[in-house]
């Protein structure tokens, strides 16, 4: 089957910007500061030639962001050096959460309906929109305990051969687990070291006009030689 897609025609860019908002972890907002050399200023509001800023941030806490397994591996592998996957076909679903949390028998039966209107065939990605209440553009998740995936949902769409999780919280486990980081080993399996190629991507904002449905997906990946780097992940229809 030949698809075209109109790749100047982005259904919705999902990407939270690295700024003061849309950030967690207890981390403070990202830092911008002008390069000083001796006598000049990288800022041309304070007399510069031109703006020459520092930035300080962490890509766990800031903003959209993709993360390999070496996230969660003794070797902190680098997600420029492993993910390849830019372009695949991804599935939108609005799970609810349910006394904190999705739980895999709700997700499971949404699986189900998906399933039987054909558009999980072939889906390499999947984009779970949980938060339908609050504005995660202008929001500090710190302290907030947000709704999160129960492990069972990783190792199944591992086994479905999804390789892209991309969620509109923080994280796909819990605020404060005590380390066990359940949902992340699950999906990237017994041997996180042979899912190098399989990422999840964290705090986006899938707008409520998205509705749920098979889209095409353009991961694009900041080339940073780190286990998570800021993304923007755009949806495209599939025409």
């Amino acid at each position: 089957m030949k698809l075209t897609i109109d790749f100047s025609e982005p259904i919705a860019d999902l990407s939270l910007a690295v700024s003061d908002v849309a950030r967690a972890w207890y981390i403070d907002a990202p830092h911008f500061s002008p390069v000083v050399l001796g006598e000049w200023t990288g800022s041309v509001a304070q007399g510069g030639s031109v703006n020459f800023f520092n930035v300080q941030f962490n890509p766990h806490a800031h903003g959209t962001h993709t993360e390999t397994a070496g996230h969660i591996t003794e070797k902190r592998h680098s997600i420029n050096a492993h993910f390849r996957d830019f372009m695949t076909k991804s599935l939108v679903l609005t799970l609810r959460p349910q006394e904190g949390r999705v739980r895999f028998e709700d997700f499971r039966a949404i699986w189900a309906q998906a399933e039987a209107k054909g558009w999980t065939f072939a889906a390499r990605s999947v984009v779970f929109r949980t938060n339908e209440g609050d504005d995660p553009r202008v929001k500090s998740y710190s302290g907030t305990d947000w709704p999160y995936l129960e492990a069972a949902i990783g190792s199944f769409l591992r086994e479905q051969g999804v390789d892209h999780l991309i969620i509109d919280q923080p994280s796909v486990d819990q605020e404060e687990d005590g380390g066990a980081l359940a949902c992340h080993h699950a999906f990237w399996g017994p041997q996180p070291e042979e899912s190098l190629h399989r990422t999840i991507t964290e705090l986006v904002y899938v707008p409520p006009a998205v509705a749920d449905g098979p889209y095409a997906l353009l991961l694009q990946v900041a080339p940073l030689e780190n286990d998570a780097a800021p993304s923007r992940p755009l949806l495209y229809s599939l025409g």
